[in-house]
């Protein structure tokens, strides 16, 4: 997928100018998979490939391969930690503070996965104030927002997903180190994914409501990768949509 999106990336910066400034972003997100052996592989695989300066990609391995990961994968890849603790350290039995992210030096971390979202209970409170500690620290932080099937059907996608950004804008003044992943729950692990114009119009209204909610330059700033289901079979066309920044990639991102 890295290196699909490598060439979707260039192509679409020659030839559109994408509404979020910077690179063209690709998360990959390792989830709970991995040993110590293949996750040595897989850092030996993308250590061997090559990354264009137009493309930032970002790595999320498990807690427990951070510190392997961090001594092993070369530049230009970055790391990021897959969730974080709402503040700092203390009696919060298997939880992980930013701080103690900061610490090992990683810049990243995710927050507000649809996984935690539903298997945690994380409310948009909670995922508002996790990512406003880690933006805190210095952190960048993708927060992940999207809607089930069922709000998708109804017709409440962006009233969903604009709720999720609501929480973080209301405890969050300074955007420049957000990046924003739309993955509609029912695509992600599914096979299922988007068409890029159902993905385009989602990232558009997301652009939309930042201008109106938070600010234009906010809006014109703000990087949206896509995510659910992302493929190298499907890649290139989803990079062409205007408003599509990146990609927050999970399974995919393990091959």
């Amino acid at each position: 997928v890295v290196a699909r999106a490598n060439g979707g990336a260039n192509a679409v910066r020659h030839e559109t100018a994408m509404k979020g400034e910077g690179k063209f972003i690709v998360g990959g997100n390792w989830k709970c998979n991995g040993t110590t052996e293949s996750i040595a592989q897989l850092i030996s695989d993308l250590n061997a490939g090559t990354i264009t300066k137009d493309l930032e990609v970002v790595c999320a391995p498990p807690f427990v391969y951070l510190a392997q990961t961090q001594a092993s994968l070369g530049p230009p890849f970055e790391i990021a930690a897959q969730n974080v603790w709402t503040g700092a350290g203390g009696a919060y039995t298997g939880e992980i503070s930013a701080d103690m992210i900061k610490d090992l030096g990683i810049n990243w971390t995710i927050t507000g996965h649809s996984e935690r979202r539903a298997l945690c209970g994380e409310s948009n409170e909670i995922v508002a104030e996790k990512t406003a500690y880690a933006l805190s620290l210095g952190l960048k932080v993708i927060v992940c927002i999207g809607e089930s099937l069922e709000e998708r059907q109804n017709g409440s996608t962006l009233a969903v997903c604009c709720a999720q950004l609501k929480a973080v804008a209301e405890v969050v003044s300074d955007w420049s180190n957000i990046v924003i992943a739309y993955e509609p729950i029912w695509a992600i692990g599914t096979g299922v994914v988007a068409t890029p114009e159902q993905a385009q119009e989602t990232h558009a209204g997301i652009r939309k409501w930042l201008a109106a909610a938070v600010s234009p330059e906010v809006a014109s700033k703000m990087r949206i990768q896509y995510g659910g289901s992302v493929n190298a079979g499907n890649c290139d066309v989803l990079a062409q949509q205007d408003d599509i920044d990146g990609f927050l990639v999970g399974g995919a991102s393990l091959q």
